[in-house]
């Protein structure tokens, strides 16, 4: 396993300006991509009844940001754990995987006209 990334303290404190119209965006899905020099993240919102799911938003990230990016939430659910509890994951039903990607079919070579 690889050691965990660490960064330098940084010597000012950010300041993150949060605009007072900026939309809230709600996500249940989340789907990932990623190329060698980015990762996608398209959070999208599926609810009972919906035909397909909506794309809420779009985040580009670098595969370090990425990286830190899991660090961090990794950190923040154990902090949110040690306060509330465990968080209850469904055991039942399909796979994240099979949910995911169950209906897509592997290509199937082309007939031969022999046959």
């Amino acid at each position: 396993m690889a050691p965990p990334i660490s960064l330098p303290p940084p010597s000012q404190r950010l300041e993150i300006d949060i605009p007072a119209n900026l939309q809230v965006a709600y996500a249940n899905l989340a789907r990932i991509a990623h190329a060698p020099a980015e990762f996608v993240l398209d959070f999208a919102r599926f609810l009972p009844g919906d035909a397909k799911a909506i794309v809420t938003a779009r985040v580009v990230m670098s595969p370090v940001g990425v990286k830190l990016f899991a660090q961090a939430l990794a950190e923040n659910v154990a902090r949110y754990e040690a306060t509330f509890g465990p968080i209850k994951l469904p055991s039942t039903g399909p796979s994240l995987a099979d949910t995911l990607f169950g209906s897509i079919q592997p290509p199937q070579p082309p007939e031969h006209p022999d046959k």
